[in-house]
């Protein structure tokens, strides 16, 4: 291993700190591991570092929009504690707006600016401040220049954050409120019964395929005939399919017609073709899996192997 690689390494595992963050303090301190060390405290990445491998499944949805977009971001602490924060939640309020205003990934957003800070020095002294891990883990956007964004936040902790966030593009002839009222019951529905999809195209087919072995399987285990297997399992992929994707659902607000009817019934009401477009529904924590990799594997990661 090449000396300067050696001496990352060994910064690595004295600090805590990230391989990219050791390499450049090191070039700034002409490879002098002490020196490279007091850098980094100053700066106050090595307190941070050493929070960063701990999971984060804690946090807030965040939302931000004008009349025409939204973008929703989720941004993870370890725990409600911290999530109710005044100077976590002002950090995610600052950082939904720029990221709003400007459409970044998470990298681009991290290398944004508050106040003339870049955001991801801002998230460390953050972390350093606070004591716990934070991250800025997924951000999406809708936009509609010919209908309406609606949007709805659960267990809402402060404006527009809360544990459960969800937007929703709908296309209309007329942005009222009778519109927007309805778009944000939709939104609710979604909260409430997480579907997978818009419809049954946008089902993937790995997850029909599976969820059909699966029923089949059951079927064979019922001691059912191969003759009726096929019949029966018609109906029983239908109500599946119809469980996950949005329109297919029972609409909560009257479990005796589905989202698409309720739809459709609505339009008629106010003599406008509306159309459900997408939406995006973020539970805050959810997947979150704890990941560990070696020194080696993050040396391959930055290198692009």
């Amino acid at each position: 291993m090449p000396d300067n690689l050696a001496k990352v390494k060994e910064l690595r595992e004295l600090t805590g700190a990230g391989i990219q963050d050791c390499k450049t303090a090191l070039s700034e301190n002409n490879f002098d591991i002490q020196k490279a060390i007091e850098y980094l405290r100053k700066k106050g990445i090595t307190k941070a570092a050493k929070k960063s491998s701990r999971d984060a499944a804690e946090g807030l949805a965040v939302i931000a929009s004008n009349n025409s977009k939204a973008c929703i971001l989720e941004i993870n602490s370890e725990t409600d504690f911290v999530a109710k924060n005044n100077e976590f939640i002002n950090f995610c309020s600052e950082v939904s707006k720029i990221a709003l205003d400007n459409n970044l990934n998470i990298e681009n957003l991290l290398n944004a600016k508050i106040n003339n800070n870049l955001i991801k020095d801002v998230l460390i002294n953050l972390i350093a401040k606070i004591g716990e891990n934070i991250k800025i883990r997924r951000i999406d956007y809708l936009e509609n220049s010919k209908g309406v964004i609606a949007n709805y936040i659960h267990n809402q902790q402060s404006e527009n954050m809360g544990k459960i966030g969800v937007l929703i593009s709908i296309d209309c002839e007329n942005r009222n409120k009778e519109v927007l009222d309805f778009s944000r019951k939709v939104c609710m529905h979604i909260a409430a019964m997480s579907p997978m999809s818009l419809s049954e195209k946008d089902l993937g087919i790995d997850f029909i395929n599976k969820e059909k072995e699966i029923l089949k399987e059951e079927l064979i285990n019922q001691g059912k005939k191969d003759d009726m297997i096929d019949k029966i399992l018609v109906g029983k992929l239908k109500k599946v399919i119809c469980d996950n994707t949005l329109m297919g659902q029972k609409w909560i607000h009257n479990q005796d017609i589905t989202v698409e009817q309720a739809l459709t019934d609505f339009g008629k009401a106010i003599k406008q073709n509306l159309v459900i477009k997408s939406f995006i529904k973020y539970k805050v924590g959810e997947g979150i899996e704890v990941k560990k990799t070696d020194f080696n594997e993050e040396v391959k990661s930055l290198a692009g192997v």
